[in-house]
C-alpha cells in the first residue's frame, strides 16, 4: 500500500497553529480574568492512561490560550454516564462536551459506527486527519452529529490497534473459528465474514476473557496498552502494526453551547483540538515503538506483522461489509463516497 503525501497539508496546519497560538498568546497580556464558560467533558479511558492525561493536558491548554474564558474539567469513563450515554448527555447539557469513539453511539445511526471505525480503511493515522481536516471529512460528521445536538470541534485518533491473540494470526485464514472480542456494529460484521466467531464484551472484561479462555484475541486498543495492561501474559502473539481498527476520538461541544460562542474562542477551540489530534498520534506512536521494543527481548512473546497481501485480503472484505452499510441511510452512503474517492485519489486502495 502506498502511504498518503500529507506532507504540505501538516505544513499548512503546523503554520496556522503556531500563527494562531502567537496572537492568543499575546493577547494575555492584558492579564487573567474568571471564566466566562465552565464545562464538563466526559471521556472513554479511565483516570491515568495516556490519553486520559493528554485530554487533560488538552483542557488546560485551552484554558491557557483563552486567557482564562474557558474552564473544562475532565472526567474518566463512566463518571456521570455510561460510555454509551454521553451522546444524550451532550445533547442534554448534563456534560457540555465529550471525547469519545462515535461507535458508540451505533444504536443511535449507524452512520456513527461507519465514522467511528471503518476498519481496515486507514494504514496510518495521519491519513484519517488528512481526510478528515481537508477532504471533507468533519463536516460530514457534522451533518450527523449536529441533529443530534452536538457539535464536533475536531476529530483526533489513535494509533492502528494491536489484535493480542493466543495463537498466530499471519493470514486471514488464520482468523476461522478464531473466538474474538469485538464491539458490535461494523468491527464485529466484518471479523464474522472473514471467518472468525466475535464475542461482545466491553473493554473491562477483555483481561479476564483472555485470562479465562472465554475468548482467544481481542481487538481491544493500541500495542502498547495492551502490554501495559498485562494481555500478552494470556495472548502472546499480538500483531503490529495492527491491520485493522483505527478508532475516531470526537471532541464534541453542545451544538447550543457551540453557536453561541465567539468566533475568537471557536478558533482558539478548533485549533488546540487539531494540535492535539497530532500529538495523540505521535505520543501513542512513541509508546508503541518502547514497547515493542521491550517486548522482543521478551522470548515468550512473538510480535507478527501481517504481510501485505494478506492485509489486502482483509481490507476487501471490510469493503463488502462498508458497501452494505452504505446502503443503511443518506448519510453511511455519503459517507462512503467520500471515504472511497479520497482513498482512489491517494492511491490508497
Amino acid at each position: 500500500m502506498n502511504n498518503v503525501t500529507s506532507t504540505p497539508s501538516f505544513a499548512r496546519k503546523s503554520f496556522a497553529l503556531k500563527a494562531l497560538t502567537a496572537a492568543v498568546l499575546g493577547s494575555m497580556a492584558f492579564g487573567a480574568q474568571a471564566a466566562e464558560y465552565e464545562w464538563t467533558f466526559q471521556t472513554s479511558e479511565t483516570s491515568g492512561e495516556p490519553q486520559f492525561e493528554l485530554k487533560k493536558a488538552w483542557a488546560e491548554k485551552v484554558n491557557t490560550m483563552s486567557d482564562g474564558r474557558i474552564e473544562i474539567e475532565i472526567l474518566p469513563v463512566n463518571s456521570v454516564v455510561g460510555a454509551t450515554e454521553t451522546l444524550q448527555a451532550v445533547s442534554a447539557n448534563i456534560l457540555q462536551g465529550h471525547m469519545t469513539d462515535p461507535s458508540y453511539f451505533s444504536g443511535q445511526n449507524p452512520a456513527f459506527g461507519m465514522m467511528g471505525n471503518l476498519v481496515g480503511a486507514w494504514g496510518d493515522p495521519v491519513e484519517f486527519l488528512d481526510y478528515m481536516n481537508y477532504a471533507g471529512g468533519e463536516e460530514i460528521y457534522n451533518e450527523l452529529a449536529e441533529p443530534y445536538g452536538v457539535h464536533l470541534i475536531g476529530a483526533a485518533a489513535t494509533g492502528l490497534e494491536a489484535l493480542p491473540s493466543k495463537r498466530p494470526i499471519r493470514s486471514v485464514e488464520d482468523l476461522e473459528g478464531l473466538k474474538l472480542r469485538a464491539p458490535q456494529g461494523m468491527v464485529y460484521n466484518i471479523f464474522e465474514k472473514a471467518g472468525a466467531t466475535p464475542v461482545n464484551l466491553p473493554g473491562s472484561e477483555v483481561y479476564t476473557a483472555l485470562e479465562k479462555g472465554v475468548i482467544d484475541a481481542a481487538d481491544y486498543t493500541v500495542f502498547a496498552t495492551n502490554y501495559d495492561q498485562g494481555l500478552y501474559e494470556f495472548a502472546p502473539y499480538p500483531n503490529y502494526p495492527g491491520f485493522h481498527s483505527l478508532p475516531m476520538v470526537s471532541v464534541s461541544l453542545n451544538k447550543e453551547i457551540w453557536d453561541g460562542l465567539p468566533a475568537d474562542l471557536k478558533a482558539i477551540l478548533e485549533t488546540s483540538v487539531d494540535s492535539m489530534s497530532y500529538e495523540m498520534v505521535a505520543m501513542l506512536k512513541a509508546r508503541d515503538l518502547a514497547a515493542v521494543k521491550e517486548v522482543n527481548q521478551d522470548p515468550d512473546i512473538e510480535i507478527i506483522d501481517m504481510p501485505a497481501e494478506e492485509r489486502a485480503k482483509f481490507r476487501n472484505i471490510a469493503k463488502e461489509e462498508w458497501a452494505v452499510w452504505a446502503e443503511k441511510n443518506e448519510i453511511t452512503q455519503k459517507y462512503y463516497d467520500s471515504v472511497v474517492t479520497y482513498l482512489q485519489d491517494h492511491n490508497l486502495m
